[in-house]
């Protein structure tokens, strides 16, 4: 697991055409049933695991990660989720998936928040994600893009896309085509 995955650890080389994942100096080998330190990431790409103390996390830590990249780029709002510190990006994240669903993950992994991170957190109804949609990146905010982005900004660490799903996720599609036949030529 990298677990500090966001924009300036990702380098591009444009005429390879291949991305870098660098600096891994929070990196970690994952071993099932192992509980690991919540201190890790930066804020703004933390998953939500990070933020309600659920130590017994996994690759999928890093898949939220690149949900919260791609949808700044995406919806042209970078950080996508911009708390000011731990509690706040745990209400800017909820303001966003709603908590009804933040409670049944709680719920399911035996959770309980404590007491003012649970009031901060307060009520709030899932957004969808066509409120993010504007005429400055309506272009850009594609139905593939969204369902990506929908399917990596899951609460449920278990519900989340794995790496190798992402990879094979249709809005990479014109890419993997367009690969496919750069190597034909």
């Amino acid at each position: 697991m990298h677990r500090d995955v966001k924009p300036h650890n990702v380098m591009i080389d444009h005429e390879q055409r291949k991305l870098r994942l660098i600096d891994w100096g929070l990196a970690e080998f994952y071993h099932p049933g192992k509980e690991y330190n919540v201190r890790v990431a930066s804020r703004y790409f933390k998953g939500p695991e990070l933020l309600v103390d659920l130590q017994d996390y996994d690759y999928s830590l890093d898949l939220w990660s690149l949900g919260c990249m791609f949808a700044g780029m995406i919806f042209r709002k970078e950080p996508f989720f911009y708390g000011h510190d731990n509690y706040d990006q745990l209400v800017k994240i909820a303001k966003v998936l709603g908590t009804d669903e933040l409670n049944a993950y709680l719920s399911k992994y035996r959770i309980e928040l404590d007491p003012h991170l649970a009031a901060l957190v307060g009520r709030h109804s899932r957004k969808p994600w066509t409120k993010f949609i504007n005429v400055d990146n309506h272009h850009l905010a594609v139905p593939e893009a969204v369902d990506f982005i929908d399917k990596l900004l899951q609460y449920d660490h278990q519900e989340r896309l794995t790496a190798k799903e992402a990879m094979a996720h249709p809005y990479f599609l014109p890419i993997r085509n367009a690969e496919s036949r750069r190597i034909r030529v």
